[in-house]
C-alpha cells in the first residue's frame, strides 16, 4: 500500500469516525430529562465534531482531487476521530 491510499483510506476512516460522533452526541443531545448544562455540553461536542467532520471531508476532497496528501496527518486524524467516537460512545451512559 502506498502513501496515497494510506491516506485516502485513513482520511475516509476519519471523516466516518467524526460523523458518527457527531450524530450520537446529537442524539444525546435531544435526550430527555438533561440538565441545560448537560444539555449545552452535548452540542457543543456536537457541533465542535460536525466541524472537525467537514474538514476531514475537505481533507479527502483534496487528496482525491490534486492527490495532495500526508499520510502522517491522514492517520492521526483517523486516531483522532476514532478516540472521539469512543470517548462520545462512553460518555452517552
Amino acid at each position: 500500500m502506498n502513501g496515497y491510499t494510506l491516506a485516502v483510506w485513513a482520511l475516509a476512516a476519519a471523516f466516518g469516525t467524526q460523523a458518527f460522533a457527531a450524530g450520537l452526541s446529537i442524539e444525546c443531545c435531544f435526550l430527555p430529562g438533561l440538565t441545560r448544562a448537560r444539555r449545552r455540553a452535548w452540542m457543543a461536542l456536537s457541533i465542535g465534531s460536525l466541524f472537525l467532520a467537514l474538514h476531514h471531508a475537505y481533507s479527502l476532497e483534496l487528496a482525491l482531487r490534486t492527490s495532495l496528501h500526508d499520510p502522517r496527518q491522514a492517520v492521526l486524524a483517523a486516531l483522532a476521530g476514532f478516540c472521539f467516537a469512543l470517548a462520545a460512545f462512553v460518555f452517552r451512559r
